[in-house]
């Protein structure tokens, strides 16, 4: 495992993290637990040293089995967590620091732990931004010893940039792919100033940059993949990147031409964000061991070539910017 500096925590993070979005089996078939903590352990055998988890994962259960695994080890291991996507309806004026503080509350209960490494504000309406008091209530719960670092979970390039001006800031998550590449242009520069941590989400754009998916592929009808693709629940770019799927699968067939003769495209998709300096670490998920030993493959890899790069841009500005680019 290689490791990177994540900005001004002064953590030394694996440069291949974990996800715990679905650690407990796939998306909307209900948590199990004992697959969860298998999946936590084997990861922290592998050398991953940051698990990033939220509340509202299976309604705090995610971050009950993140807590008992780390509990339980020897190894110094960070847990991230995020707030504020339980507030409904999810609106600005719905946050305020009492209601936050309870949630960070409620977030070292479920784990379990004394003090969280990191919580990250999940996606709060782009107004919140703007709240001095809502950044001020994260240095109280450090002066406090509840947490060691505040981070962002951004949707948009424009919120990451707005909400780096508060130092406390130490870390933004941002979904950064070949199927969504703007964050690279004024975004990663800013943060590099400021050094603070980039956590890249969505890396394989909800499964498509894997290559193994296509017009056939069934979702179950709790799986956002399947409900969420025009944003009825969240975000729709939380779901394949926010990209039509019937354009992302012709994205991916030009894509396999690039790097032929391979059954999964994902180890050279995190090859490809791991060629960024800027990053941090990259946060996959995974509901079997199978995707632990696919991502970890990328470090193996050697730096994507000119000719490769190139022909990831070209794919990019044809299928992919007009419809993305813009937005986020």
């Amino acid at each position: 495992m290689n490791y990177r500096k994540l900005g001004k925590t002064n953590f030394n993070v694996s440069e291949i993290s974990l996800g715990t979005w679905q650690v407990g089996g796939k998306w909307g078939s209900g948590f199990d637990d004992i697959l969860a903590e298998k999946i936590i352990n084997e990861a922290i055998d592998s050398g991953i040293n940051f698990i990033d988890t939220a509340d509202v994962y299976e309604a705090g259960l995610s971050e009950a089995a993140v807590g008992r695994v780390v509990r339980s080890r020897s190894e110094e291991v960070f847990v991230a967590t995020k707030c504020g996507r339980q507030i409904n309806p999810h609106i600005n004026e719905n946050y305020t620091p009492k209601v936050l503080r309870q949630y960070v509350e409620d977030s070292l209960k479920n784990t379990g732990l004394e003090c969280l490494d990191l919580i990250q504000l999940h996606c709060p309406p782009t107004e919140v931004y703007y709240r001095p008091e809502i950044f001020e209530l994260f240095d109280r719960l450090k002066n406090e010893g509840k947490i060691k670092n505040l981070g962002i979970s951004v949707e948009k390039v424009e919120e990451a940039l707005k909400g780096m001006e508060f130092s406390n800031v130490t870390t933004v998550q941002i979904i950064f792919n070949m199927f969504r590449q703007r964050p690279s242009e004024k975004f990663f520069e800013e943060a590099k100033k400021k050094d603070v941590g980039i956590i890249v989400r969505v890396p394989l754009a909800s499964g498509l940059l894997t290559g193994k998916f296509s017009a056939d592929t069934q979702f179950e009808k709790d799986d956002h993949r399947f409900f969420n693709r025009e944003g009825a629940a969240f975000d729709k770019g939380e779901t394949f990147s926010g990209i039509p799927y019937e354009i992302g699968l012709k994205a991916v067939e030009e894509l396999k031409v690039v790097f032929p003769n391979t059954q999964n495209l994902a180890p050279f998709a995190l090859r490809w964000i791991l060629n960024h300096p800027e990053i941090s670490c990259i946060i996959p998920g995974a509901s079997r061991k199978e995707h632990l030993l696919s991502n970890s493959t990328a470090m193996d890899l050697g730096s994507l070539t000119k000719e490769q790069n190139r022909a990831i841009d070209a794919i990019y500005k044809k299928h992919i910017k007009p419809y993305v680019h813009q937005l986020w």
